[in-house]
């Protein structure tokens, strides 16, 4: 893995953890009930869900790519075009569709395991750690050691991102409450995703 390499991840990686979605709009709602730090404990939740993502990844794709370098380019490609699609859903996201469930009346451990089962069981994130990491493994190199670096950085901007989503329901909780302001940030990410994918597929045309 190159620095290069790392450089183009951690821009794509953030907008796919700052993007206004379920878990993020949900330590909003946790930081605007119960504080700040409160949301953010809250948060380690996601953090336990995505360490297991990460992990079935890292050793289910391990044999695979060690065997085929063929497959190993065919999930890159896969991942390239998964970014331009997460892009563009984005991109034409309906401003106005991002409520939560209420969170009033919750303990810690309730609001974690909420965060949990919401990141568990959302199919975007399962395709993340399937599709969009890989793409920044290098199949010569040691896969493990590459998806424990990759995983890292993930989840510490996972934590920034829980953090961010906090602030922003404490302080200025009726800022994403406006769709105009959340189409503005959808497309900004949106941005950096489409960049960061077409920017794979062509180096692998090199």
């Amino acid at each position: 893995m190159t620095l290069s390499t790392i450089l183009l991840f951690v821009p794509a990686s953030f907008a796919l953890n700052i993007a206004p979605g379920p878990n993020n709009l949900l330590s909003m709602a946790n930081a605007k009930c119960y504080g700040v730090k409160v949301a953010c404990c809250a948060g380690i939740g996601r953090l336990v869900a995505f360490v297991g993502m990460i992990t079935l990844a890292a050793t289910g794709l391990a044999t695979v790519l060690h065997k085929s370098e063929k497959l190993f380019l065919a999930i890159k490609v896969v991942g390239g075009l998964y970014l331009l699609w997460l892009a563009f859903q984005l991109w034409t996201a309906d401003p106005t569709d991002g409520g939560v469930g209420s969170s009033a009346g919750k303990g810690l451990l309730q609001l974690a395991r909420q965060e949990f089962l919401l990141a568990a069981g959302n199919p975007k994130a399962i395709l993340i750690f399937t599709a969009f990491l890989p793409q920044f493994v290098d199949p010569s190199g040691s896969i493990g050691l590459q998806f424990l670096i990759l995983g890292a950085l993930f989840l510490m901007l996972e934590w920034i991102a829980i953090g961010t989503y906090a602030v922003f329901g404490k302080v200025l909780r009726h800022w994403f409450s406006r769709p105009a302001m959340r189409q503005l940030f959808n497309r900004i990410c949106a941005g950096f995703l489409g960049s960061a994918g077409i920017g794979l597929l062509l180096a692998r045309r090199e």
